[in-house]
């Protein structure tokens, strides 16, 4: 499993955001700057970021991108998923009727273990603590 593109951009945008910390504004030409993400790709993960209620952002002359919640409050998780949905490592990981042998198959418990570990690793992760890094 490889996350996108798109997802580590996200990611790298609101590590950004946490370091200026909650209610501090960016331009989004300033973290397209800093982080050398595209800024047309930027603009659509803002969006995506937004509309999952992790970014709160203000147009005009006094605009710009900030953090909805705290830093410690924003999981890996959310800022993955908002961009490139549930995390998924296999068809059987998620819904074990998906695959017709997975009643006998010994690898489904192992696909659904990682994947639980995975998730629960991402989400036991938050942007709080790369600031104490």
């Amino acid at each position: 499993m490889q996350i996108t593109r798109q997802a580590d951009y996200a990611v790298r945008a609101v590590l950004y955001l946490a370091h200026l910390g909650r209610g501090n504004r960016a331009a989004t030409s300033k973290i397209a700057e800093e982080k050398h993400i595209p800024p047309s790709f930027l603009a659509k993960i803002i969006s995506q970021l937004s509309i999952a209620g992790l970014l709160n952002t203000s147009r005009g002359a006094r605009g710009g991108v900030t953090l909805a919640r705290d830093p410690g409050e924003i999981t890996l998780l959310e800022v993955v998923e908002a961009i490139d949905g549930p995390i998924r490592l296999n068809e059987c990981a998620h819904d074990d009727g998906m695959c017709g042998l997975s009643n006998d198959c010994p690898l489904t418990s192992i696909w659904q273990e990682a994947q639980r570990d995975l998730v629960n690793r991402l989400s036991g992760t938050n942007f709080g603590q790369f600031l104490e890094k």
